[in-house]
């Protein structure tokens, strides 16, 4: 998600479309055959239907005679009861038929959103939720519209499988050979604590020293995310071109001097030739008109040193926190899959062949040995390969006040990348219930919350935000025994480097 930059009043306006695009515990159909066991089977046709959505007449493909459709409008759903045997977790499987390539829709168990559910072949497919925990008896679930236009057949309930056991079996050893002992200890100490707790996290422009920092630490007892993350959409010829600055660079230095991880995410200002809209909404792909796949295969020279210029740039900055021993868990071209920034909306290949460019610009020409790779495509076409990733991340944006562990979600990301990379929740909107994610298995190696109207109030900074996550429940979970907060890190560093 992200791009605000408070100092030019930029605001994101596409967060509903977030929300409908990256809810939380998106979960793709088709992962793997495993032995299930089905304690529960409910036609679709069977159910109560809210707005536009209605039983028609089945074809071939659908089971029984009628199946669902009609999710065209925001209010369009459609209701099934079941039941189950025991408490325990159940995998929901939905067989539904997209119209029109990929879609995503909500999900809801008993009221509360539990994530979305993926189909985008044209035909009748499963899509799962998996690893709900569900108490026995009686349960509702409803398929709710997002982007809407599918058909629905049935639901059908498994017992879920046991976590893999080698699920939070991390490396520590970094991508880049030659990464800084700085980047070592940090890498090890988030493989030392995968599984046992969640780091805290905490987006602002201002680092330590903003309204979203000081509003949680007034509100939770004094304590502080153990993760500040930053914005480098500055670093850029566009940024400059325009004379917009920003204090990522010193709030990073100020943040590990306070003994905090910093973590960076890029929204990269198209440069000047490809915008078509104003340039402060440049990494919006609606605002750009640049030929990545072109750029990327040789066709657009110019394109190349544009892009290979705007990297020289970024790595200037970077540099200079290298230089100062800071050590970065460096996120960029995030969010990829989704396509509403440029670099994400020409295909999977050619963002790939950008991201690994940068890869090599960064760490191999400019030698910047204090990156963590963080890959946010938030789809497993999107990945650039094993090589080129220290950690994997996603983004989850739940709806107001629904706290959920997204365990779906991270099983999701385990199953793209398989046992060895740690995965974090790289940004949320509502903060994740901590108890469920103890209780489910769904241990991120962090939470990173975004920034603005997420913590504090945008007319009034001076207070703290109650829309998206209560200051109960953010109380409790800052002061959680399974969260880090900034007060709980070690010294990172002197940290033990681990060797694996």
């Amino acid at each position: 998600m992200g791009g605000v930059m408070r100092d030019k009043g930029i605001f994101l306006t596409t967060l509903l479309f977030v929300f409908a695009t990256f809810v939380a515990c998106t979960v793709k159909s088709g992962q793997g055959e495993k032995p299930r066991k089905l304690v529960a089977s409910v036609e679709a046709e069977s159910g109560s239907f809210f707005g536009n959505v209605k039983a028609t007449a089945g074809k071939e493909g659908y089971s029984g005679d009628r199946f669902v459709t009609g999710f065209e409008q925001d209010e369009d759903s459609c209701e099934v009861v079941f039941s189950v045997p025991k408490e325990t977790f159940y995998d929901l499987a939905f067989l539904i038929q997209s119209m029109g390539g990929h879609k995503e829709n909500f999900v809801f168990v008993d009221g509360v959103q539990q994530g979305s559910v993926v189909c985008d072949s044209g035909k009748v497919e499963e899509a799962s939720l998996g690893r709900v925990f569900l108490s026995a008896g009686e349960h509702k679930v409803e398929l709710k519209k997002s982007w809407g236009w599918i058909n629905w057949d049935k639901l059908e309930v498994y017992e879920s499988a046991p976590l893999p056991k080698d699920l939070y079996h991390a490396s520590a050893k970094l991508s880049n050979p030659n990464a800084s002992d700085n980047a070592k200890r940090v890498m090890s100490y988030l493989c030392d604590n995968y599984g046992k707790n969640i780091l805290s996290g905490q987006y602002a422009d201002g680092g330590y020293a903003s309204w979203e920092v000081f509003k949680l630490k007034e509100n939770n007892g004094g304590k502080e995310p153990a993760v500040i993350g930053l914005e480098m959409g500055h670093c850029c010829q566009t940024a400059l071109n325009n004379q917009f600055t920003h204090p990522s660079v010193k709030s990073a230095k100020d943040a590990w001097e306070k003994g905090a991880i910093v973590t960076m995410c890029y929204h990269w200002l198209a440069p000047e030739k490809y915008l078509t809209g104003i340039w402060w909404k440049g990494f919006y792909e609606e605002a750009v008109n640049i030929p990545l796949e072109k750029i990327m295969n040789g066709e657009d020279e110019e394109g190349m040193e544009l892009l290979l210029k705007d990297i020289e740039i970024l790595a200037g900055q970077l540099g200079e926190l290298k230089e100062a021993g800071v050590p970065v868990l460096w996120r960029p071209l995030h969010e990829a899959a989704g396509g509403w920034f440029w670099w994400g909306a020409h295909g999977a290949e050619a963002y790939k062949k950008l991201y690994v460019l940068m890869y090599q610009q960064l760490t191999e020409v400019y030698g910047l040995d204090n990156l963590i790779w963080v890959w946010n495509g938030q789809d497993r076409e999107w990945y650039p390969g094993d090589e080129y990733v220290d950690i994997v991340g996603t983004d989850i944006y739940p709806k107001e006040r629904e706290y959920a562990s997204h365990i779906s979600k991270f099983l999701e990301l385990y199953d793209w990348v398989g046992p060895g990379k740690l995965i974090i929740l790289s940004e949320n909107g509502t903060m994740p219930d901590i108890d469920a994610a103890v209780r489910d298995g769904a241990m991120w190696g962090l939470f990173c919350t975004w920034e603005g109207e997420f913590v504090i109030n945008e007319g009034i900074k001076t207070t703290y935000s109650e829309k998206y996550t209560e200051k109960s429940v953010m109380q409790k979970i800052y002061n959680h025994e399974k969260v880090i907060t900034l007060d709980e890190l070690p010294d990172l560093k002197t940290y033990k480097i681990r060797k694996k």
